[in-house]
């Protein structure tokens, strides 16, 4: 142009020949018939070049959609799979100069203490008269040689003359079964236990009539054991180890005293861990073999025993990790008196995920429970510290057999009269899963397991030589 402006641009009409950028179908007919015709899915262009037949069509029609819902169905199969997060447990073994676990030692002989050593004496008869009645049998296990003139040092008020008293109303008593149409009659042994008001009662019965003389015997004897003040250090009044280790070698060395820690167990006595904290490298295992494990020669004697508390004679024995609380009621075994043992030592490792694959725990830090334990977090023991907890809640006061949290005190029938009806009772409900506590405390990542037999990898030989006497 010759004043300077640029031609304006042409603008062209396609005509009904040309083929446009984009172009839309008149109807779903067309656009349904251009993607049969041109789609790689198979049977499609059936759809359309059957369509004089109706019958074939529709079976063609069938087809394509089962052959879809089979296709989703396979998507939801698979992203389902994928959301559950599955994984591919994956093994290997590894032989290497470790760490010698921890060994702990009782030796099944329950300390009688002097502050209540009169209740248990009481006991002692309460438990012989029992059996008497039962079974017509009088033993001899039970001696007035327990029973002792108690004073308490430093002129602290003496317990054994406090207002604690036994109740004997929670007496064994023959448990006759439910008639079964045979002649033969079927008796159990429980004691009953009731509620504050005195209703809601039943019999703490097992099929044992042994198991149920010493269930009755222990919830008698925590009553005992929790009047002993809380401040009282039990293990500073029991016996020394020596009188329960002759010797101790570990990889033919000595074991120095610095070796062990020493301990209470209400139940087995006095207790001894040996490699507590696992960082001497004087534990260190570098060979397998018997010469190089630890040695014991060990003495089992039962000097003014509790002959229902612990009815065998000998030394229990569990070998765990290190700084974990020893759990000897559920993982341990017994070692006889008379005979040399050796016992074979092998440690499998478990790292578990944790995040998205399962609710697990590092430390116990991010655990909705307080551990009552002065140890690393474990299952056990969480499982413990909620159960206390929830004794402490619904009855008034703590079990024995478990640490106190702050404020609280140790069941008893004289002030806590029904408290053997709640425990058993929440004790059932624990053991059933209905409890919060299993929600509560989450697996931990990385678990060491100790696992005795098997092929020798390292092994302890404690060696009993004297029997009980």
């Amino acid at each position: 142009s010759s004043n300077g402006i640029p031609p304006s641009p042409l603008r062209t009409h396609p005509t009904s020949g040309d083929e446009g950028l984009i172009e839309f179908y008149s109807s779903f007919k067309d656009m349904f018939e251009f993607f049969c015709k041109n789609t790689t899915i198979h049977g499609t262009v059936r759809l359309v070049c059957s369509s004089s037949n109706r019958m074939k069509t529709a079976f063609w029609t069938l087809l394509f959609l089962a052959s879809f819902g089979m296709l989703y169905w396979q998507f939801a199969l698979l992203f389902s799979q994928y959301w559950t997060y599955p994984v591919i447990m994956t093994m290997s073994m590894h032989s290497e100069p470790k760490m010698f676990p921890a060994i702990t030692l009782c030796n099944l002989d329950p300390y009688r203490f002097d502050l209540v050593s009169e209740r248990l004496a009481q006991l002692d008869q309460m438990a012989e008269e029992a059996i008497a009645n039962l079974y017509g049998y009088k033993t001899s296990i039970f001696s007035s040689r327990y029973k002792k003139d108690i004073s308490v040092k430093g002129g602290s008020a003496n317990l054994s003359s406090s207002s604690f008293q036994l109740n004997r109303h929670i007496s064994l008593v023959m448990l006759k079964e439910p008639d079964t149409g045979s002649k033969k009659k079927h008796f159990k042994v429980g004691f009953k236990l009731c509620n504050a008001t005195g209703g809601n009662c039943f019999y703490k019965a097992y099929s044992s009539g042994v198991d149920t003389i010493q269930e009755w015997y222990r919830f008698h004897y925590m009553n005992i054991m929790s009047q002993l003040p809380v401040i009282i250090n039990i293990s500073s009044h029991e016996e020394h180890i020596q009188n329960l280790v002759y010797s101790c070698q570990y990889d033919g060395e000595p074991c120095r005293e610095s070796d062990y820690i020493h301990f209470h167990h209400q139940v087995y006595g006095s207790c001894y861990t040996f490699n507590s904290k696992g960082t001497d490298l004087f534990w260190k295992a570098t060979k397998p073999g018997i010469s190089y494990g630890l040695s014991l020669i060990l003495k089992a004697e039962q000097n003014d025993r509790l002959p229902l508390l612990s009815t065998v004679a000998g030394v229990q024995v569990m070998i765990h990790n290190h700084n974990q609380t020893p759990f000897l009621e559920h993982e341990w075994f017994d070692i006889r008196p008379g005979i040399a043992t050796n016992i074979g030592i092998r440690q499998d490792e478990v790292h578990r995920l944790g995040g998205n694959y399962g609710k697990c725990t590092v430390d116990g830090e991010d655990v909705d429970v307080k551990l009552l334990y002065n140890s690393s977090y474990t299952l056990q023991a969480c499982l413990h510290s909620c159960f206390q907890d929830k004794m402490v809640e619904r009855c008034g006061c703590g079990y024995y057999y478990y640490p106190l949290p702050p404020g609280a005190e140790y069941c008893n029938y004289n002030k806590h009269p029904a408290w053997g009806h709640c425990f058993y009772q929440l004790y059932n409900r624990l053991a059933d899963h209905h409890l919060s506590c299993f929600a509560k405390c989450p697996k931990p990542i990385l678990i060491r397991v100790e696992l005795v037999g098997g092929p020798c990898a390292l092994c302890a030989i404690p060696r009993i030589r004297d029997c009980h006497s």
